[in-house]
Order: C-alpha cells, then sequence, then structure tokens
C-alpha cells in the first residue's frame, strides 16, 4: 500500500485537472465496469458473490488543492489565486510546477531586508505574492503560464521517521490508494465505487457522481484535519498514530448514526485502531451523498494527516492501513445488513 500512496501522491491533479490522477487509477483498477462521466469523475463497479440488500457506494476524490495562473508583471513574474483552501503563509518560498509542459517555478515574497517595520508581523496575502519562473518580461511569461493555466505543487515525498510519510496531495489519494486496494480483492458483495473530481471546490463532482448511482448507503475515504499540534491543543480534531477516524459530523453532513455505530463496532470486534474527531471541522462528499435525490446514508473513514493542504502534508502509515482495514471490513457489513 505504501508504494501505491507515494505513486499517487506524485501524479498532479488539482481540481478540475485530474487527467493524470484518472488514468493512472483506470491502468490499475481491478472491476467489471469502468466509466468516466462528463465531469471527469470514475465511475467503478465491482461485482460480488451476491448483490447487497441496500446499494453500496464507497467514494474518495481525485483532485489536489493548488493554484492556477492569472496574469503577469511587466518583470516576468506570474500572479496566481488559489484552488481550494490554502492558507497564503505555507506558499512562500515553495517550489511548484506550471502546466502539462511542468515548468519549474518558485513562489517569491518581498525580502525581509525590503520589509518595512511591523510588515513580517502580518499575514501573508496571496496577493502579494507572485512564481517566478525566470522570465525576462510579461511577454515569456504569459507565454509560458497564460492564464489559467494550472499550478502544482512540488516537494519530494520522503519516509520521516516512525512510520510516517511527507508528500503533497494526501488529501485524498490517501482515499484513493484504500478504494484501488479494495478493488484488487474479491467481493461477496456488488459494490459501487466513484473517485470524484472537484471535491476541493464544493464537491461538484460527487453530486454528479451520486445523482448517476443512487445509492443507499455511501461510505466516504479520506483524509482529515489532524490538529496534534501544541499551539492547537484546544482545537484538538484528531492525532496521528492513534488510527482510523471515524467522525460523527462534520460542517456539511450530519452521519448515519446507524453506520458510525456499525463502523466503531467493527473497529473495536476486529482490533482496528480507531479514534473519532473531537472538534468538527472541514467537510467532505458526503454532504452531496446525503442531499442526493431522495438521500442515502453516509458516513466516513479518514487518516488523520498533519498540514493538510499544504505542499508538504504529513500521514501515519499505520492509521492507512487502519483506514484500509476498516473499510474493507465494513464492505461485508453493509452488504448484508
Amino acid at each position: 500500500m505504501k508504494e501505491q500512496l507515494i505513486e499517487l501522491c506524485r501524479l498532479c491533479g488539482i481540481s478540475g485537472n485530474e487527467d493524470e490522477v484518472r488514468e493512472y487509477i483506470i491502468s490499475r483498477v481491478e472491476a467489471d465496469s469502468v466509466t468516466t462521466d462528463a465531469l471527469g469523475n470514475l465511475i467503478v463497479f465491482k461485482q460480488g458473490k451476491k448483490r447487497p440488500r441496500r446499494k453500496l457506494l464507497y467514494m474518495a476524490h481525485m483532485d489536489e488543492v493548488g493554484l492556477m495562473c492569472k496574469s503577469a508583471t511587466d518583470g516576468g513574474f506570474i500572479k496566481f489565486g488559489a484552488v481550494g483552501g490554502i492558507d497564503a503563509r505555507v506558499l512562500p518560498g515553495k517550489r511548484v510546477y506550471i502546466g502539462k509542459a511542468r515548468i519549474p517555478g518558485v513562489i517569491g515574497i518581498k525580502p525581509i531586508h525590503l520589509c518595512e517595520e511591523g510588515e513580517t508581523d502580518k499575514a501573508v496575502k496571496l496577493k502579494n505574492l507572485y512564481i517566478d519562473i525566470g522570465a525576462p518580461d510579461k511577454a515569456a511569461a504569459l507565454n509560458a503560464a497564460a492564464p489559467g493555466t494550472p499550478v502544482y505543487f512540488g516537494g519530494q515525498t520522503r519516509e520521516l521517521a516512525n512510520g510516517c510519510l511527507r508528500a503533497k496531495a494526501l488529501d485524498d489519494r490517501i482515499g484513493c490508494c484504500v478504494l484501488l486496494q479494495m478493488l484488487q480483492r474479491p467481493h461477496d458483495f456488488d459494490c459501487h465505487y466513484a473517485f470524484t473530481a472537484q471535491e476541493e471546490n464544493g464537491a461538484r463532482g460527487a453530486k454528479a457522481a451520486v445523482y448517476s448511482i443512487a445509492p443507499d448507503i455511501a461510505v466516504v475515504v479520506e483524509g482529515t484535519t489532524a490538529a496534534d499540534l501544541p499551539e492547537a491543543a484546544h482545537r484538538a480534531v484528531c492525532a496521528l498514530g492513534k488510527g482510523a477516524v471515524v467522525p460523527f459530523m462534520d460542517k456539511g453532513a450530519f452521519y448515519s448514526r446507524e453506520l458510525f455505530t456499525a463502523l466503531r463496532e467493527i473497529a473495536e470486534k476486529e482490533h482496528i485502531p480507531w479514534q473519532t474527531k473531537e472538534y468538527v471541522s472541514g467537510g467532505t462528499d458526503a454532504a452531496s451523498a446525503q442531499r442526493s435525490l431522495a438521500g442515502a446514508l453516509v458516513v466516513c473513514v479518514a487518516a488523520p494527516v498533519r498540514y493538510i493542504h499544504s505542499p508538504s502534508s504529513v500521514v501515519s502509515l499505520q492509521d492507512t492501513e487502519s483506514v484500509l482495514q476498516l473499510a474493507w471490513r465494513s464492505l461485508n457489513h453493509f452488504g448484508g445488513a
């Protein structure tokens, strides 16, 4: 699983530009039906030994947060906007790659030597940042990075101490990896899978995917905020190394009490480490699934991720394994329930 997660994180696929991730998944998925819809969602069906009493859907989004070129200055510096929720404080000095050509660049900011008194104490604003690709003038910059061109975070994927992994796009290549691992196994029950597009910009892909599948039960597999940091102890969400996260709600959805309880009981019975969120934050594709058509029962299984939505997120590989085990065992439980 670790090797596949690393491969997935190295791919580039900000919202609306998930092609590279989708093609990777298509090349490795083991299923009876694989289709792509107009929004770029990948819809997969895996036939099992029997049909479940309630139609099952497991979901993970392919897209990652990133940037998009907007304009260029006379001096050849590229101005940009955010794609998805990004804290501008993490951006100065970061390596980026622009467009399909992967043009290398670096995000620049006014150097400290030129800052006025008190200026460095203020929050970094996106409008004051720029990308430097070495272009000599505006025309050269726009020729390399026209408005609308996607910008991907750089940085190498590295294994850290104590079984941790540092990478971009852990949200939600973790979920994509878990679903791929599940699809490699024989199924007792029929199951639908959706690798969704544009989750980071309003869960747009999920709306279409859920509408076409019309599930009774939707299980979202995600990466979620880990705030196990000294300065955020009073708002701790979940922590690395404590297992899969089974939240009871987020800012977009109330999770089914039936499914939430079932996941806890499965985890306890199978000795799978798990935790819940102690602080309500974020949102997932679950909101779209819960409200589509006549509605669906939804639940989430997630891996806690530090520094989420940044070029250098960190996850415990032990936690990702717990997510896989819990998601897999839930399939047979929900299929027969």
